[in-house]
């Protein structure tokens, strides 16, 4: 008997241990499940979900005081690591309102991958979470320019184009474009908003951002 449950118990293991190494970000996902259970997260929240550009902003409670945050960002993600862990990450908060800032990595991922999957990717996240909490109010951040990645800028505009031209169809859900904010006057990524990497953003970026979304929040 002891035996028989030595081996389910060391099969189970083998079980989630494989499952681990072949979902993207799984590990990401349970460290949110930890820090929940550690301290309950804030009720209601107005919700960050995404990829690195928000995974790295950690003074994103600092820099909107009065208002509740949860950052359930995990970096890398593409729309398709959001819409797979969605139950995780979105529903389970019931947020107030739902921030999004991926797409990103969507195009970066392959020069094959078009504006218009990627839009159609960014679309069915859209009518989940529609499903799922039909009123909440929407906020998706465009996709920004970045030194590392200006090759990608015609992609990553018309990207934008399209996703905009949604969200202005639709109601209770406001597009927030900061590709024009992050430009110089020659129309090229500023230099001095971004880390050594020239494609995550230093504290002068996310000032940007913050300017952007602070009458958006409430």
């Amino acid at each position: 008997m002891m035996l028989k449950k030595f081996i389910f118990a060391f099969a189970l293991f083998l079980s989630i241990h494989s499952f681990a190494q072949k979902v993207p970000f799984y590990n990401d996902i349970q460290a949110f499940k930890k820090e929940d259970s550690l301290k309950a997260p804030v009720k209601n929240p107005v919700l960050f979900i995404g990829s690195s550009s928000f995974t790295k902003w950690t003074s994103l409670q600092q820099d909107f005081p009065t208002i509740p945050v949860l950052n359930r960002a995990f970096g890398g993600s593409d729309l398709l690591d959001i819409i797979r862990f969605e139950k995780e990450v979105i529903f389970k908060y019931q947020a107030r309102k739902i921030v999004i800032y991926c797409g990103e990595n969507d195009l970066a991922s392959s020069e094959k991958i078009t504006p218009a999957e990627v839009f159609n990717r960014f679309k069915i996240l859209y009518e989940n979470i529609r499903k799922q909490q039909p009123k909440v109010p929407i906020v998706y951040v465009s996709i920004k320019p970045s030194i590392s990645r200006w090759k990608m800028k015609e992609r990553q505009i018309q990207t934008n184009k399209l996703i905009e031209a949604f969200i202005n169809k639709k109601r209770n859900i406001v597009f927030v474009n900061i590709w024009s904010k992050m430009l110089d006057e020659n129309g090229n990524p500023k230099k001095d908003i971004f880390s050594s990497d020239n494609l995550h953003m230093n504290d002068e970026g996310y000032k940007i951002w913050i300017e952007a979304l602070k009458d958006k929040l409430n």
